[in-house]
């Protein structure tokens, strides 16, 4: 069988390439509120609600993350400020990569123009892209499509820019829920799951599954 050759490797960002630290925080900021034998399922609870509220209109990302904290404290009543959701949305420009990412994104840039597609801010997304150490030939973020990924409409709106179709390109990420149910449904020539112990492997949705970054030149045949 023939290597699949895209027009462009397109990437989500957090989670995939920048390492989400939504994690970290919530065990450090509501240590003093959730038992540790309950915060596993308080950072749960948290996760969907930031799912939730990115379904809908467009909306900033600063008030994702706040109403879902707020959301999140609510279901647990608990206590939680503004402030504090705040606090996620000023530390994410600061997450740099993952280990592995650096090394496997040089190496298939020399080949294939990369391109992200992410949940970001705008005032967000250059400065973790920054520290991904590779060259990218665009960026786009749920502020410039006017809706967040898992919506149809994040992923039309790369399309358009970058004058391509759906089954010319290659879209690589960690995670099914945000990123590769939708690249099945739209029919993307190929997707990539990276394995980062958040989500399982999930067959049905067809992708090929790599434990980090440093396995795609070899899905790329690179």
């Amino acid at each position: 069988m023939s290597l699949f050759k895209p027009k462009y490797v397109t990437f989500d960002c957090y989670g995939t390439l920048t390492r989400f630290r939504m994690t970290e925080m919530t065990r450090d900021i509501f240590a003093d509120r959730i038992a540790p034998e309950q915060m596993d399922a308080f950072i749960k609870d948290f996760s969907s609600y930031r799912l939730d509220e990115i379904l809908g209109p467009w909306k900033p990302y600063r008030d994702v993350l706040v109403n879902a904290i707020l959301r999140t404290a609510k279901r647990w009543g608990i206590k939680a400020t503004e402030a504090e959701g705040e606090s996620y949305y000023l530390a994410v420009p600061t997450w740099g990569p993952h280990a592995d990412v650096a090394a496997g994104l040089t190496k298939v840039a020399k080949e294939v123009p990369l391109v992200i597609l992410s949940n970001a801010s705008n005032d967000q997304i250059l400065l973790n892209v920054e520290k991904l150490g590779a060259p990218f030939h665009a960026v786009y973020t749920a502020q410039m499509a006017q809706a967040y990924k898992p919506r149809m409409q994040a992923f039309e709106y790369m399309f358009d820019q970058l004058g391509c179709r759906p089954e010319e390109v290659m879209h690589v990420s960690s995670s099914y829920r945000y990123d590769l149910m939708t690249a099945h449904d739209m029919r993307i020539g190929k997707r990539v799951f990276v394995n980062r112990n958040h989500e399982p492997y999930t067959p049905y949705y067809g992708a090929v599954e790599i434990i980090d970054i440093g396995g795609l030149p070899g899905v790329l045949g690179l």
